[in-house]
């Protein structure tokens, strides 16, 4: 029986088969999915860029998310995390990007459990498609936040 590939390799695999560059706009997992891949040489050849967006101001300012989409949604929800993603495939040269917000924790954030994330994958395209998610991880903070870069990795190529 094959061995799986772990997401961060395959993530890499399936951006150079399809020839795809990536750009991310991350919040909890705080670059950390940049950060996984760019330990792997020839990343360079898919990765595009990565935004670490961790305030309401900022994701607002360099990702156009709505002020009234956080106030509606939250900024723990799918709705703003699709907004990150196509806010961050607007301004680059990327035909993907993966989006995450959410509480890493060690504590509940607005009533949101900590470990809730929330997720996108923006594919560039007239339309333009985009896939949502929220999940929920267990663990300590660092551990929160390197299963979120995972899991955004892992759930690319599906």
């Amino acid at each position: 029986m094959p061995m799986r590939q772990d997401p961060v390799h395959a993530a890499l695999a399936y951006l150079k088969q399809n020839h795809l560059l990536l750009t991310t706009a991350e919040s909890c997992t705080a670059g950390a999915m940049v950060a996984l891949l760019a330990g792997v040489p020839g990343t360079g050849e898919v990765l595009e860029s990565g935004y670490v967006v961790y305030s309401a101001h900022a994701k607002q300012r360099l990702l156009g998310v709505d002020p009234q989409t956080i106030e509606r949604f939250g900024l723990t929800s799918e709705a703003v995390a699709w907004e990150m993603a196509r806010g961050a495939l607007r301004d680059s040269q990327a035909s993907v990007a993966i989006a995450t917000t959410g509480v890493a924790g060690p504590s509940p954030e607005s009533g949101i459990s900590p470990g809730t994330l929330c997720f996108a994958w923006a594919f560039a395209g007239e339309p333009m498609a985009v896939f949502t998610c929220t999940q929920r991880f267990f663990g300590e903070r660092p551990d929160v936040m390197r299963q979120g870069a995972l899991h955004g990795l892992a759930r690319l190529a599906h």
